[in-house]
């Protein structure tokens, strides 16, 4: 785990040299989705404290075990898969950020959700979110179009509730990663443009996080090459 730890991080930091970027304008969030939570207490031991999830359920037990094995550690948890909301309510008491958010009708929710809380007392500030923006509109790998975007994006910054952040973005795998970063880099701009404090920008995975970084990428989500194609055998 060390080792793949300390090889993404090198890819990483070489990607931001190529580019001409300081490594730390670029953060890593390690997608731990079916991952255990015995690994992700041992990635919190080497140095790595973000996480992503894209299963409510599952997330919400993991978020528990692993602060019963590291209760001093302090993990930051972002949810980054299709989340349906009637799980919203499930998610906020963990949550760092949503990063899926694709809808009026989702923003609407998460909104109405962090308001409740607000009221009950059990948080006191915006929770902030990522649009997720869609390459090619493609409806089954989720994200919102060009066409809706700005509408979406302005929604969410007429929101109580909410703060946004940003863009996140998936390349698709019918184009080039040249391509594809291209897009989402200049969808980001516009979002900057009307936008100023939306300036995150959460592309790149395994495959491609070189390719993303070039772009303006300023978090990279990693699995695979973290903790490989099935799960780590924990001790």
């Amino acid at each position: 785990m060390a080792d793949r730890l300390a090889a993404v991080r090198e890819r990483l930091d070489a990607a931001c040299r190529d580019a001409g970027r300081d490594p730390a304008e670029v953060a890593l969030t390690a997608v731990t989705k079916t991952v255990p939570a015995a690994d992700v207490a041992g990635l919190l031991d080497l140095g790595q404290t973000a996480f992503a999830e894209n299963r409510a359920q599952e997330a919400s037990a993991k978020v528990g075990e692993v602060a019963a094995l590291r209760p001093d550690a302090a993990p930051r948890w972002f949810f980054v898969g299709g989340l349906q909301r009637n799980k919203v309510r499930a998610v906020l008491p963990w949550v760092a950020r949503i990063d899926s958010v694709d809808s009026p009708r989702l923003a609407r929710a998460i909104d109405k959700e962090v308001v409740k809380a607000r009221d009950r007392g059990e948080r006191d500030t915006p929770l902030p979110v990522l649009v997720q923006y869609s390459v090619d509109g493609d409806p089954d790998r989720g994200g919102v179009p060009d066409e809706g975007l700005a509408e979406l994006t302005d929604l969410i910054g007429e929101l109580d509730g909410l703060t946004l952040g940003g863009l996140m973005a998936v390349a698709p795998l019918d184009r080039t990663p040249e391509e594809a970063f291209t897009r989402i880099a200049e969808a980001a701009a516009r979002v900057r443009a009307a936008h100023p404090g939306a300036v995150e920008l959460s592309a790149g995975m395994s495959g491609d996080l070189e390719t993303a970084i070039a772009h303006g990428s300023t978090v990279v989500r990693v699995g695979t090459a973290l903790v490989g194609e099935r799960r780590i055998t924990s001790d």
